[in-house]
């Protein structure tokens, strides 16, 4: 717990530049990529009751809100729910938020919620498994989980030891320019879970930070899902919008290579039946021919 509460520290020192960051517009990776492809997976919300988790300020809990959803927001960071609660005093959108641990949502019970998001944060969450497995208990039967993350593959930074995950590489001479044109990006590493230290560093930010993130596959992430009875439905690369690739040159290299994913996970009862909970990966019943249902 001790590492969590580090963790939950740093979005607490982070959050009036992270507010300020989100709201005037500034996080444009959010506004010309991210969002416009999440929420068309979202779709329709109205009247559904939705959980919002490691919704920091609660920019996007308020979206979702203003779409007439029936919404709560948790985040383990005090003081994004502060801010949060604060403009929830003024908009009067009828959102609830708690101080909670994603992978402890003792505050709800068991399948309450039609819709569990989680906006570029599972990453951010050590205990990960246990956050799904969570989100898995307050899901109704057919809910949805929705989440993004930055995409696994393609993932560049630094782990805490100091290695680097992956490193774009940009046209001779453009390197510090605005305009920097990027060639490729060169992969150091994939294989294995990693903490890495994020230097939030941009020059639209009101005031530096850092935070933690931790590297996974593909692989951690789905087994986790198939684990807690979440079947994979959809699965989406964003592209950034023309409109964001014209504004912001540092886009134009997401056109190439993918900066996120967002998937669309079902709890259904198929998942944890008995004849598919075997060892391995190949998890059909006896017999059963490949890509056919039990009747």
């Amino acid at each position: 717990m001790a590492e969590e509460d580090e963790l939950s520290r740093e979005w607490d020192e982070a959050s009036e530049s992270w507010a300020n960051f989100v709201q005037e517009g500034k996080d444009y990776y959010r506004e010309e990529m991210n969002n416009p492809a999440a929420f068309r997976i979202i779709g329709n919300v109205r009247g559904k009751y939705i959980l919002d988790l490691s919704c920091g300020e609660g920019y996007n809990t308020r979206i979702l809100a203003k779409r007439e959803a029936k919404v709560v927001g948790v985040d383990f960071s005090e003081k994004m729910i502060e801010l949060a609660r604060h403009r929830e005093k003024k908009e009067k959108l009828g959102v609830s938020y708690y101080v909670s641990d994603a992978a402890d949502l003792k505050e709800f019970e068991n399948e309450r919620f039609d819709v569990v998001t989680c906006f570029m944060a599972l990453m951010d969450i050590e205990r990960y498994e246990s956050a799904i497995s969570e989100v898995a208990r307050v899901l109704k039967k057919n809910g949805r989980f929705v989440f993004s993350i930055t995409h696994p593959c393609f993932e560049w930074g630094v782990t805490t030891s100091g290695e680097p995950l992956a490193e774009w590489k940009y046209e001779e001479g453009t390197e510090n320019t605005v305009e920097k044109k990027a060639l490729y990006l060169e992969i150091k590493r994939y294989f294995g879970i990693t903490k890495c230290e994020v230097s939030w560093d941009m020059k639209r930010l009101a005031k530096p930070f850092k935070t933690t993130s931790f590297h996974r596959t593909l692989t951690d992430y789905f087994q986790a899902l198939y684990e807690n009875g979440l079947l994979v439905a959809r699965l989406v690369e964003p592209k950034p919008t023309s409109r964001g690739v014209s504004k912001h040159p540092s886009l134009r290299k997401h056109k190439k290579i993918p900066h996120s994913i967002i998937i669309e996970a079902i709890k259904n009862d198929y998942a944890l039946a008995p004849w598919c909970r075997g060892p391995g990966l190949n998890r059909r019943q006896p017999g059963l021919q490949p890509g056919a249902l039990p009747g």
